[in-house]
């Protein structure tokens, strides 16, 4: 699979490298916060979560124009704002390899240079028809809304901000991922029966709750997540999104499993 340039102060192979999983760094993208300077300040400020949570909602429907779908004056137009990435997000959480799903994986692609490996087909390589289906979706997607990526920036930033403050001292998670269709990963190395080093797509769903992931896949992983590599988790804004409380949206690379058992 090609790696791609992105809009990130590190290279794609690098975020893309086992040795960065396991040495992780912050990952920053370009001009974001800059561009955004007094969003940040703010949140500086603010201590409790969920007024955070409330402030950051607020400054991105003023910013992108989001409280004034209805005084557009055409429906497309109308469509074109309403559609936010809070509609993406709640697509994910129903069907990952739907519309929604690829122009979030289109953005982990633009941003961070790792294109998908998977999108209801396996992709093998960005000039096959199996992508071709994926970029068709994510265009199809792109269209019914504004700024869409630059949405999903700010609200990367936003999370990593956020992650920050609720874990100052930690570098990684512990996360557990559900898994039965083995084709969506890419096996590199072997290193006992129960661990091995796995390929995961560009954006993946894990949860902090192991029990739960059983309930996604005959196969449990359990996966030590960097920080910088959390797009969205549930708990992150003041309504519930995603289809499980403790879910976790992880950008994806060559990462450590440990298979977990009963």
């Amino acid at each position: 699979m090609t790696i791609s340039f992105n809009h990130c102060n590190l290279p794609p192979w690098v975020i893309a490298s086992r040795h960065f999983n396991e040495n992780p760094q912050s990952i920053e993208l370009m001009g974001v916060r800059e561009a955004n300077r007094f969003l940040f300040q703010r949140l500086e400020e603010i201590l409790p979560a969920d007024e955070r949570a409330i402030f950051f909602n607020d400054y991105m429907s003023v910013k992108f124009q989001l409280h004034q779908w209805e005084e557009q004056s055409s429906d497309k137009a109308r469509k074109s704002i309403k559609n936010s990435y809070l509609r993406f997000l709640r697509g994910w959480g129903m069907e990952s390899n739907s519309i929604e799903g690829a122009v979030l994986k289109g953005w982990v692609e633009s941003r961070i240079g790792l294109p998908p490996t998977f999108h209801k087909l396996k992709i093998t390589d960005v000039h096959s028809e199996e992508y071709l289906v994926f970029a068709i979706d994510r265009t199809k997607g792109s269209a019914r809304t504004n700024a869409i990526n630059s949405q999903l920036d700010l609200l990367y930033e936003y999370s990593q901000f956020d992650l920050s403050r609720r874990f100052p001292c930690d570098r990684w998670l512990t996360l557990y991922r559900g898994v039965t269709n083995a084709e969506e990963h890419e096996v590199l190395e072997v290193i006992s029966k129960t661990e091995q080093y796995v390929r995961l797509n560009n954006l993946s769903s894990f949860t902090d709750d192991m029990e739960r992931a059983w309930e996604f896949g005959y196969t449990v992983w359990q996966v030590q997540v960097p920080l910088a590599k959390i797009f969205f988790f549930n708990g992150l804004l003041p309504n519930s999104i995603l289809k499980g409380e403790g879910e976790f949206m992880v950008i994806g690379g060559e990462y450590r499993v440990r298979m977990v058992t009963w």
